[in-house]
């Protein structure tokens, strides 16, 4: 049975390219980048190479990315690294459409005195700017950060990251991001936003698990998560993870070659077949990521749709791969106020290397689950 592969937002596939390159730092230059020796200054070349390369692609500078293990520690380093230097800002403002290792670390920082502030989004999961900009304007000496997902990990849906950041920057509050589903395949100019903080992943790029960075702003002040040998400038202690960090800026490399606008055809293609079978596009269609669908049809269970699929040798996922449904997909659908019960729906996000032919078998394969 041949496998489709239709859920590139929970991770993709490894570049072949990325594999190669990987293979060097794992087998030849498999040095301690934090050794003198020359097999260590080659490993210290090539992390300082990736951390260039990925820096550049955001407008930053070198020294403004830190390495970590993917997007979830970089938002953790973030929100709590900043909580544990300046204590005396009590507010947080999260989109009521983050991931849950925003949210999360959110519903633990309640336990220390936090008030988190969730701003409302719109039946198309745009975020109120309007409510944010009151809120500053009321607030702002209270205010420790705004965390803002860039692109939301179900819907797909894209925010205005340059609109934020000027509202944060009008009134001097630090603003982060989750770019994980966005990063590389939406240009980004942290300059230009006034991004403090930004969190990316390499498996959302066809590069290796475990392995991401968070970008700081130059003289912005965090406490580290966890202790060790200094390395990331004090900030993330442990040996870097050289053969990943390199197979990430390889993936950075390779998945610029993308065609998006093909992969956008094929994505709007779904959205109408979809509608003519009862499906109900879930988030903006104009104000989203070129690969996602979310999608669902009345009294139909997520859950069978995802698994009935899957015997069919078709991958989809019913949300986020990083939280269950009835936490996370129903969150969503409250906040969107969606109220219709016994909704069933899938996600659906493409890569460059999906065909139409794959699409038609899994729009035909999915009529008879509908049916069924």
């Amino acid at each position: 049975m041949k496998t489709i592969y239709f859920d590139n937002a929970a991770t993709t596939p490894l570049y072949k390219e990325v594999e190669e390159e990987m293979k060097k730092y794992l087998f030849e230059d498999y040095g301690n980048p934090s050794s003198i020796h020359f097999l260590g200054e080659r490993s210290r070349k090539a992390l300082d190479s990736s951390r260039t390369l990925l820096a550049r692609e955001l407008g930053a500078k070198p020294h403004e990315i830190i390495f970590t293990s993917g997007a979830t520690e970089s938002n953790n380093l973030a929100i709590q690294g900043l909580s544990r230097f300046e204590r005396g800002k009590k507010k947080i403002l999260i989109s009521s459409i983050e991931h849950p290792s925003v949210y999360n670390i959110c519903n633990f920082l309640k336990k220390y005195g936090y008030e988190i502030i969730s701003i409302p989004v719109n039946s198309e999961g745009i975020l109120d700017l309007n409510f944010l900009s009151s809120f500053l304007q009321k607030n702002s000496s209270q205010v420790l950060l705004v965390s803002i997902i860039h692109v939301n990990n179900v819907l797909g849906v894209c925010q205005d990251l340059k609109k934020i950041g000027e509202l944060c920057k009008k009134h001097s509050v630090p603003f982060h991001t989750d770019a994980a589903q966005s990063f590389v395949k939406i240009k980004i100019n942290v300059r230009d936003c006034n991004i403090t903080f930004l969190s990316a992943s390499a498996h959302k790029i066809g590069g290796p698990k475990g392995a991401g960075f968070i970008y700081i702003k130059e003289k912005t002040d965090l406490f580290p998560l966890f202790f060790g040998g200094h390395q990331e400038k004090n900030l993330r202690s442990g040996t870097e993870n050289v053969p990943s960090i390199v197979g990430f800026a390889k993936a950075l490399e390779v998945f610029k070659k993308t065609n998006s606008n093909s992969v956008q055809k094929l994505r709007d293609y779904l959205f109408k077949e979809l509608e003519k079978i009862g499906g109900k596009i879930n988030g903006s269609k104009e104000k989203r990521i070129f690969n996602n669908v979310h999608v669902s049809f009345p009294n139909k269970d997520s859950e069978y749709l995802v698994l009935a699929l899957s015997e069919k040798g078709i991958c989809v996922s019913s949300g986020s791969a990083c939280d269950t449904r009835n936490e996370g997909e129903d969150n969503i659908f409250k906040a969107l106020n969606i109220k219709e019960k016994n909704l069933g729906s899938i996600r659906i996000s493409l890569s460059e290397k999906n065909t139409k032919k794959e699409v038609d078998f899994f729009l035909n394969e999915l009529k008879k689950i509908l049916r069924s």
